[in-house]
């Protein structure tokens, strides 16, 4: 009888989409689990029940998060979250969130090229961040692992990431995720936590 695979879901980043590199390599390099990738809602009040569900529904074993997509898989509490350099003040990184419309850095499953920022949803972040530590239990806590880099110069949430979570794990980098990191750094915590 053939072993069931364990799920990994890959949050992306600000901008990005579910066709990222990382995405990519992880589902290259990691055979034995069934990686998959949502395209994360602009709109926070719309991203994090749909992230929810989609965790939900995919029957998540272990959800890696980059950037905001390490803020919104600190908050799936359901599942064991690497979150990889944490944006868990997005709205206070200078010049990120701003009124208007941008390029993603790929397009997004369903071909979009463009995504729109408008007040509501800068203040839908500034909303979300307030709230991000209502789930927090020791029990989820202990399913939670922080990675952060020691040359982020854009976001550094290792502070307040560590008041709540005691798995932090530093690592030589940058705050985009490389394929150095990817390969020496999360794929081996991926595989441990399902070996121990």
């Amino acid at each position: 009888m053939t072993e069931h695979k364990k799920t990994i879901a890959y949050f992306h980043g600000f901008g990005s989409s579910s066709l990222t590199n990382s995405a990519k390599f992880l589902r290259e390099n990691l055979p034995e689990f069934n990686v998959i990738a949502p395209d994360i809602p602009i709109d926070p009040a719309e991203a994090l029940p749909f992230l929810k569900n989609y965790c939900a529904a995919n029957k998540v074993d272990l959800v890696v998060g980059t950037s905001m997509g390490g803020m919104y898989a600190m908050q799936m509490t359901e599942c064991r979250r690497f979150c990889v350099n944490p944006a868990l003040q997005l709205s206070q990184v200078e010049g990120l969130l701003t009124e208007g419309t941008f390029e993603f850095f790929q397009p997004t499953a369903d071909g979009r090229t463009h995504f729109t920022i408008t007040r509501d949803i800068i203040r839908h972040f500034q909303e979300m961040e307030h709230h991000l530590f209502d789930g927090f239990t020791p029990e989820n806590a202990c399913r939670c692992w922080g990675f952060f880099a020691d040359c982020d110069t854009l976001v550094n949430c290792k502070p307040l990431f560590s008041e709540y979570f005691s798995q932090v794990i530093d690592f030589h980098g940058e705050h985009r995720l490389s394929e150095d990191v990817l390969r020496d750094v999360i794929i081996p915590a991926a595989r441990k936590i399902f070996a121990d």
